[in-house]
């Protein structure tokens, strides 16, 4: 029965959680059916994580756990295929994190507040969905689940040039997927052994093996490329910042602290996976590219002067990290990837929440029009230093756990190439010390640029409870990443070791 995988409540939770906005008569309503309904993915994560901690402790080596399949179109052989490894397990903790915090941030958003929790409950069911599906169909269905929503959740709740941005990122992200379409339609028609049944089940897929080498070279840079773009992957990373700066503060943290996560995992999921071959042939263009995004990111951010552009830039130098890692094609670079995605997602999803608070105070981003604001709120101004250093990679916090083992699994490749480009991601590091150090100077500290600043108010109750919540997730990477490192690198050991 499908009732009794503890997988299809990710979906079903958001699903009812829309149906409880609908039937919402009031905005205290409404913020009651999204705090039960986030708090619920809370549990709901924790709980996934206990057992499946205990079914591997029980000695479950399967690639997937929790799996089922439901037939939904037999004729094309699609089914609604269930199943997480450790990987997929970290990233739906990782979503119900967020979209908690995200609630607790969009408290007091106005107008059509009923509205605008339905598209974000509805990008929520997408995202979940897309994590938890083995199946290629299923995983790009709820991918365009998880994309529509964006348009209306900028354009109608964002700010600036909001039209503008909306219809860039959707027109991008469109074309991103009409790539990754015929890349999926490809690996479908050769996804059986001669006389075999067609499947768009992943772990069949692999297990066959069936894929020729002249095809993957085709299929592979359109699977790469087409989740790569929502990667935000240089030259296809410009619909990232604009939509960042006009997105409402929860949409900016769930857009980047999630959703740009899709693309590292449909890269991992289905780009390498399915196709070692070209991805291990091929990877040399993407790693030139993915690491201009590194570069290009971080001193992109150096140069911007409004708070949501510094941090949009960042997000592109690492996310272009992440792909750049899983390019490595190693265990270690990999789990350095999964981590700088969790730790990645995490620290942006603090860094848009206090941009929005502090922007909802002081009605401006520019940081030139700033200064002074640790005295007038310093909890606010604590909260970016910490999600500063974690950005910067302080040890003890997320950041530097989810670097060292990027570049530690990078460097182990002992060829000219892969150790140049490697030094020059580490370069990185440096740019990003630069930006976050003279951001933080110059927005809490020296004298008050405004003297209307002087009367504002710190945090109110729910805007601390989405700071903590954010900030003690980024320390527990920091300080106790073994725990997730192990169930990242045992997911992705079998399959990197086809790499060896």
């Amino acid at each position: 029965m499908i009732w009794s995988n503890i997988l299809i409540y990710f979906v079903i939770v958001p699903l009812l959680m829309l149906g409880g906005l609908a039937l919402s008569k009031s905005v205290k309503q409404v913020r009651a059916v999204a705090v039960t309904g986030a708090t619920a993915l809370m549990v709901l994560a924790a709980y996934l994580v206990i057992e499946f901690l205990s079914l591997r402790a029980a000695g479950d080596a399967s690639p997937m756990l929790f799996t089922d399949s439901w037939t939904w179109f037999a004729p094309l052989n699609i089914n609604l295929a269930l199943g997480v490894d450790g990987i997929s397990v970290v990233m739906i903790v990782l979503s119900a994190f967020i979209v908690f915090a995200g609630v607790f941030a969009s408290w007091n958003l106005k107008p059509l507040t009923k509205e605008y929790f339905m598209w974000f409950c509805l990008l929520s069911t997408g995202v979940f969905g897309f994590f938890i599906s083995i199946d290629m169909f299923t995983m790009f269905m709820f991918y365009e689940v998880a994309l529509i929503p964006m348009y209306l959740l900028i354009g109608v709740w964002g700010s600036g040039n909001k039209n503008y941005s909306a219809m860039k990122l959707t027109l991008m992200l469109m074309g991103g997927s009409a790539f990754l379409m015929l890349g999926l339609i490809g690996i479908y028609f050769h996804s059986a052994p001669e006389g075999g049944q067609l499947t768009m089940n992943i772990l069949e897929i692999a297990e066959n093996n069936a894929i020729p080498q002249e095809w993957q070279y085709y299929l592979f840079p359109m699977t790469f490329v087409g989740f790569g773009v929502l990667g935000a992957m240089f030259p296809f990373h410009t619909w990232s910042p604009d939509g960042h700066a006009s997105a409402p503060t929860a949409v900016s943290m769930l857009h980047a602290g999630v959703l740009m996560k899709l693309g590292g995992y449909g890269c991992f999921r289905i780009a390498i996976y399915l196709m070692p071959w070209a991805a291990s042939e091929l990877a040399w263009i993407f790693l030139l590219l993915t690491g201009i995004s590194v570069v290009y990111g971080a001193f992109s951010a150096c140069v911007q002067t409004d708070l949501k552009y510094i941090n949009a830039y960042s997000s592109v130098s690492h996310c272009g990290m992440v792909l750049f890692a899983i390019l490595m094609l190693n265990t270690t670079a990999m789990t350095g990837a999964v981590l700088q995605m969790l730790s990645h997602g995490l620290m942006t999803a603090l860094f848009f929440a206090l941009i929005g608070m502090i922007y909802g105070r002081t009605h401006t981003r520019d940081i030139r029009k700033m200064g002074g604001l640790m005295t007038i709120m310093p909890f606010l101004g604590v909260g970016y230093v910490i999600a500063g250093l974690a950005s910067l990679g302080l040890p003890g916090l997320s950041g530097f756990v989810a670097e060292m083992s990027i570049f530690v699994g990078s460097f182990q490749h002992a060829d000219m190439f892969h150790r140049v480009l490697t030094v020059m991601a580490c370069c990185s590091i440096v740019i990003t010390a630069v930006y976050i150090l003279r951001v933080v100077g110059k927005l809490l500290f020296g004298a008050v640029q405004d003297e209307h600043h002087k009367t504002l108010t710190d945090a109110e109750w729910h805007e601390r409870l989405a700071t903590v919540t954010l900030i003690l997730a980024v320390a527990a990477i920091g300080c106790f990443p073994n725990f997730f490192s192990n169930i990242i690198s045992e997911a992705a050991d079998p399959i990197m070791k086809m790499f060896a």
